[in-house]
């Protein structure tokens, strides 16, 4: 799979890429990672890619003309691919539309903005907006690697295996179970009992249960309509929780 980023920083998505698994996945061949510089496209000497923005106000916008000119040469090279541009007013970053960009297997594009935005003709040539959370960067470059990081899990061979993937926080619509390994007992604290045994079902039994009690306690939002046996696992984790709260 391939990811352009038109970005006025490429060193930082470079060494943002050569790092770990994506780099892993770059000298396998699963992934490739490229830039365009929109001051490429400038015109002036100067190398301009930004003014200041009709009506008055802080900052500086980025202009339409090399940024454009930039996406044109993007989809010259890569003209399949979906072109995104990471900015606040985009919808946001879920784990849905990650498995949605990793499902399609369609390279993506990804215009990483800076200063006070991008000019809004800008957006003429965008598939659409995409948004990391309700806050703001200086830049779209991070936004821009969280979305290549996220989705390259999904590419099989990325990871030693794709299960790592699927049953990661998110994948599954619950946060993820608590993980243990060696020693068994450190600093007092020890592994449950129930991942020692080798009991497989009462071990699933345990992180389907430890995954509920963590989604109820701190993101419950998640929580859709519950099948009967988490229903049933989700009424046990609130009744322990009364008794501990009573006890």
């Amino acid at each position: 799979m391939k990811f352009l980023f038109i970005t006025l920083f490429p060193e930082q998505i470079e060494q943002a890429a050569g790092h770990s698994i994506i780099k892993r996945a770059v000298e396998a061949g699963l992934v490739e990672v490229s830039c365009i510089n929109p001051r490429d496209f400038a015109t002036d000497r100067h190398r301009t890619v930004d003014d200041t923005p009709f009506g008055g106000g802080a900052g500086m916008v980025l202009k339409p003309e090399p940024m454009v000119a930039a996406i044109r040469a993007a989809k010259a090279k890569l003209p399949a691919a979906r072109v995104i541009a990471m900015c606040p007013g985009g919808r946001t970053l879920r784990q849905s539309i990650v498995e949605e960009y990793a499902h399609s297997k369609q390279d993506l594009i990804l215009v990483c903005g800076h200063y006070e935005g991008f000019d809004e003709r800008i957006f003429g040539w965008v598939d659409e907006k995409l948004s990391i959370g309700d806050y703001v960067l200086t830049g779209g470059e991070l936004p821009a690697l969280i979305v290549m990081d996220a989705v390259a899990r999904f590419i099989p061979g990325v990871l030693g295996k794709m299960a790592s993937a699927v049953e990661d926080s998110f994948s599954t619509g619950l946060l993820e179970y608590p993980q243990y390994t060696r020693p068994v007992t450190f600093e007092g604290l020890e592994v449950p009992e129930v991942l020692r045994n080798g009991n497989h079902a009462l071990i699933d039994r345990w992180r389907r249960k430890e995954a509920l009690k963590a989604t109820w306690l701190r993101r419950p939002d998640l929580l859709g309509e519950l099948n009967k046996t988490d229903a049933k696992l989700l009424a046990e984790i609130k009744q322990e929780l009364e008794g501990a709260e009573n006890g």
